[in-house]
């Protein structure tokens, strides 16, 4: 296999459109399942036994079922109950909600490894069960990771992120070839790669920084 640049060249606004989709949608996705699952794990760990449980279904739905099968219901449930949202919407909300049952099994182990001797020394010095996320960041940002290739499934439901918007440059015969192909997919790739490896790298600085403490 060689490279055939000139489908960079000639698709490069719309690989630049993708990517700006890529990136809109898991920052968005990452915010919203962040706050959500910081509703959920406060629900799980909660006294009231129907949040609790409402918390627990949550987890093990989104948990047990696959990312593309959770897409395909939202986008066809949505409109069959009177709701209509663009697709960019839709993978956002899919992407966030997915994600969120991950995220608040991370920050429940979180706070509930915590002894509960030192979390009753933390409340009697005015501390709360949230200040123990800080522990799950470099978790976080390994799922995030995980978010922001997941990005790419949303493309069938017509949103075109930088995978779409490659797969649709094939339709034009011009570039249906081997070698315009192999360079678009091994583009994409080396974006894909370029991104998670800086988070996967931001990741060890910031457990880097939380442990100092403990090497002191």
């Amino acid at each position: 296999m060689s490279f055939d640049f000139s489908i960079l060249t000639a698709y490069w606004p719309l690989f630049a459109r993708g990517l700006s989709i890529t990136i809109a949608a898991s920052g968005l996705a990452l915010v919203f399942s962040l706050l959500f699952a910081v509703v959920v794990v406060l629900a799980r760990i909660a006294r009231n036994r129907i949040a609790s449980y409402a918390a627990i279904v949550f987890v093990e739905i989104m948990r047990d079922l696959p990312f593309m099968l959770v897409l395909f219901l939202i986008f066809y449930l949505l409109p069959a109950i009177g709701i209509r949202l663009p697709a960019f919407a839709i993978g956002v909300v899919t992407l966030g909600l997915y994600s969120a049952a991950y995220f608040s099994e991370i920050m429940r182990g979180a706070i509930q490894s915590v002894p509960k001797g030192q979390m009753d020394s933390a409340r009697a010095l005015g501390m709360s069960r949230i200040q123990a996320l800080r522990h799950v960041i470099p978790g976080i940002v390994n799922s995030f990771i995980s978010l922001f290739k997941d990005t790419s499934l949303v493309s069938i439901v017509a949103l075109f992120d930088l995978l779409g918007i490659l797969h649709a440059s094939f339709a034009d015969p011009t570039w249906a070839t081997p070698t315009t192909a192999f360079t678009g997919f091994a583009f994409a790739g080396m974006i894909y790669f370029v991104f998670c490896f800086g988070m996967s790298r931001y990741s060890l600085f910031v457990e880097h920084r939380l442990n100092a403490h403990r090497r002191n």
